[in-house]
């Protein structure tokens, strides 16, 4: 029953025409009309693009002082293996990490998808929030049937986090 109520909060308020709470990724409420401040229009990739499927999700911002490092394919947060195709960035002992989780094709099964985590909302989709050892802050939204959108960042660079996840693009 634990695993059902985010699901049947998400659809109760999706069917009353509102959301969960409009919370960015690094935990705060959004504005007056509830929702978080869009990315500025038409942001530049600045790396390459990852997909479930034929629609890419481009990255636009990435913080100063960070390089590329190594490719991630699992996230061990999740109650379920699925397919992950991920970036990460590292420097000043933070690390940066952006991926595509495949194979999330409904709210319900989302809200379920990591124990201990906060429903809340990213531009009107359905979001989960949550920390891991270190303090890392964790943030995945749903953005489309299939694909669901993953950004971790450690805590120097939790202030970033919401800006970050503005500049991810589908």
């Amino acid at each position: 029953m634990r695993r059902l109520a985010p699901a049947i909060l998400t659809l109760a308020l999706a069917a009353c025409g509102a959301g969960p709470p409009a919370v960015d990724a690094g935990g705060r409420t959004g504005g007056p009309t509830g929702a978080p401040p869009g990315p500025s229009p038409s942001p530049a990739p600045i790396g390459p693009s990852m997909s479930c499927g034929s629609v890419p999700v481009t990255i636009t911002y990435v913080p100063g002082g960070l390089s590329r490092g190594p490719r991630f394919g699992r996230i061990k947060s999740l109650t379920r293996p699925l397919e992950v195709h991920g970036l990460s960035w590292r420097g000043a002992g933070e690390e940066l990490r952006v991926g595509v989780v495949c194979g999330v094709h409904s709210a319900e099964r989302f809200a379920t998808l990591v124990t201990r985590s906060s429903l809340v909302a990213h531009h009107g989709k359905p979001a989960l929030h949550w920390r891991t050892r270190g303090d890392v802050r964790n943030f995945m939204w749903l953005e489309r049937p299939g694909t669901a959108v993953y950004v971790a960042a450690t805590p120097g660079l939790a202030r970033e986090l919401a800006e970050i996840a503005d500049g991810v693009t589908p």
